[in-house]
């Protein structure tokens, strides 16, 4: 099933990311994983990529297939185009296209200094026109509430994601952010702009100080007064700062439904002890 056919058949979607294992003999080993989070009937669960090629990355389309094989939940895979040319592409996707596999998250991917660059797919629009010119997937793209980091200002990032999703976007995940106003005055930015597919925002439970320090890094994250207040008391202590990072994720994500926001998309980290937890929390929100 395609993504825009479940978030036109229900209010408030749920959804997890996931990522391979790196090696291949630890594939069977995510079962748990996946037993776990299939049980707490997401509407979808997505499936990163990396820059590695075909036999790398088949992983990841394996690990899809086996999602809506064994698991019958729909999968997203992830596919990148800074590294890869045309041929390659062609390849990821018929290989998604026989594994039965409806839907893409079309992104540029991360620099990687160690991996040479092909300059066929700058920016993820380039690879979605390109998807959508030649198969019938339905795509999904990343959007940054924050703006990306390599962004010159909001203005050239609404630009950007525009550009993005009149390329042939159906629908926006949202990388993580801590301040939930933030969100709010993003995706009114972006109705006023003219995007108005589905935007759903990304979260992902801050349950130790390294993990905050690294996720900020990594993508430019704004740490609000009352979150850096929770790191200051509770970072050096791991018991606490897990429960008060999964607290203030759970605050988050109550906060978002009751604005009654497209869906929840939980950054797994293939943790499924959190996101069991963060689902037993929300069970009797998600579609009240």
């Amino acid at each position: 099933m395609k993504l825009t056919d479940i978030y036109n058949q229900k209010k408030t979607i749920l959804s997890f990311e996931i990522f391979p294992p790196k090696k291949d003999e630890e594939l069977d080993n995510i079962d748990p994983t996946l037993e776990i989070l299939s049980d707490l009937h997401p509407d979808y669960i997505s499936v990163t990529f990396g820059a590695g090629g075909l036999a790398n990355n088949s992983k990841t389309i394996s690990l899809a297939k086996k999602i809506k094989d064994t698991y019958h939940t729909e999968p997203v895979v992830h596919l990148t185009g800074l590294y890869y040319d045309k041929n390659e592409i062609d390849d990821f996707a018929k290989e998604i296209k026989d594994a039965g596999i409806d839907n893409i998250l079309a992104l540029r991917g991360d620099i990687n200094p160690n991996v040479p660059k092909k300059d066929v797919f700058p920016h993820a629009s380039d690879l979605i026109v390109y998807l959508k010119e030649k198969y019938d997937f339905c795509i999904a793209g990343a959007c940054y509430p924050e703006i990306h980091p390599e962004s010159e200002g909001k203005i050239d990032e609404m630009k950007n994601l525009k550009k993005k999703v009149d390329a042939g976007a159906d629908v926006l995940l949202s990388q993580l952010f801590f301040s939930n106003q933030t969100f709010y005055e993003f995706v009114e930015t972006c109705r006023i702009a003219g995007i108005d597919v589905p935007i759903t925002p990304g979260i992902m439970p801050a349950l130790n100080a390294k993990q905050i320090s690294r996720m900020v890094t990594m993508c430019g994250a704004d740490l609000p007064e009352n979150f850096q207040r929770i790191i200051t008391r509770f970072g050096d202590n791991k018991d606490a700062m897990f429960d008060a990072g999964m607290s203030f994720a759970l605050s988050q994500i109550i906060d978002l439904l009751a604005h009654d926001v497209d869906g929840i998309h939980l950054y797994t980290m293939n943790n499924p002890v959190v996101a069991k937890k963060i689902c037993e929390g929300v069970k009797n929100i998600v579609n009240a």
